[in-house]
């Protein structure tokens, strides 16, 4: 089993990881500049932070159900 990076998984602070992560899903970034122009700063540090977590979380449950089908 392979882990995926998601969008939220890259270090916003290396120009290199913010390329890769845009190139890998330009939709997405796309998306995410556009939330910023509409929200506030706080507003967008708020809801990019509770995506991330989502989607650590939901990784997270996916792999202790994958352990658990493992384990039936």
């Amino acid at each position: 089993m392979t882990a995926e990076k998601s969008f939220y998984d890259f270090n916003l602070g290396s120009l290199q990881e913010r390329r890769e992560r845009n190139h890998l899903f330009p939709e997405l970034a796309r998306f995410h500049i556009a939330l910023r122009e509409e929200l506030t700063e706080e507003e967008y540090e708020e809801f990019f932070n509770a995506e991330r977590e989502s989607f650590r979380l939901a990784r997270l449950q996916n792999q202790i159900s994958e352990k658990t089908w493992a384990l039936a």
